[in-house]
């Protein structure tokens, strides 16, 4: 049951998955049409999951990679590339897109700086990609209920607060990462997050 239930949260909060989450609670309410909110949600899950996935899986089926779990440091180099470039290409494509909500291609962006630090620091240490993304998804949503915090931005920083303890817990209870290492993720993805998208948003009111 214990089993069931860890790896339960670690699938529903993939770092792959994260970020589609996000950019729907960003895109609703923030987009004019349906239509234009929907494409643009399309482009995230797309670039932000789907080629990220579909390349991991090319890399499985070649055997470069032993298993989709990833659990050898050594075998994250690739797929954590490939996954910064994905993101990269999101916040690109989002970022020329119009009537997209300003928020948005910051916080794709503070998420590839964050999988490009993944990256590096993975060379050394086993550093937790899902710690990161939940890192994160707790700077969005502090960037959500800023400044006038409301009932409903308090309910949905529990829900995330509650949504990361549960991931760092799944993470440990499989034995996937030591404490550290899910410590240093979640502090990394809210680090990066929070200063991506602060500076962004300053340069850009500033210009």
């Amino acid at each position: 049951m214990k089993h069931a239930a860890a790896t339960f949260f670690s699938v529903v909060f993939h770092p792959l998955l994260v970020p589609t989450y996000l950019a729907a609670l960003v895109v609703i309410g923030s987009t004019p049409t349906q239509s234009s909110g929907s494409l643009t949600l399309g482009v995230v899950a797309g670039c932000t999951f789907g080629l990220p996935a579909l390349g991991t899986g090319l890399l499985y089926y070649r055997g470069r990679l032993e298993s989709f779990m990833l659990q050898e440091r050594r075998q994250r180099y690739g797929p954590l590339l490939l996954t910064a470039c994905c993101f990269g290409l999101a916040t690109y494509l989002v970022t020329n897109s119009p009537g997209v909500p300003r928020l948005l291609p910051l916080l794709l962006g503070g998420m590839t700086v964050a999988v490009l630090l993944t990256f590096l620091i993975t060379f050394w240490w086993k550093i937790s990609a899902h710690g990161v993304g939940m890192g994160g998804a707790l700077a969005t949503l502090l960037m959500l209920g800023w400044p006038s915090w409301g009932w409903a931005a308090l309910f949905g920083l529990a829900l995330g607060l509650t949504a990361a303890a549960a991931v760092a817990w799944a993470r440990l209870a499989l034995q996937a990462h030591t404490r550290a290492q899910v410590w240093a993720g979640l502090l990394l993805g809210l680090t990066t997050g929070l200063a991506v998208i602060l500076f962004g948003g300053a340069f850009s009111f500033g210009s």
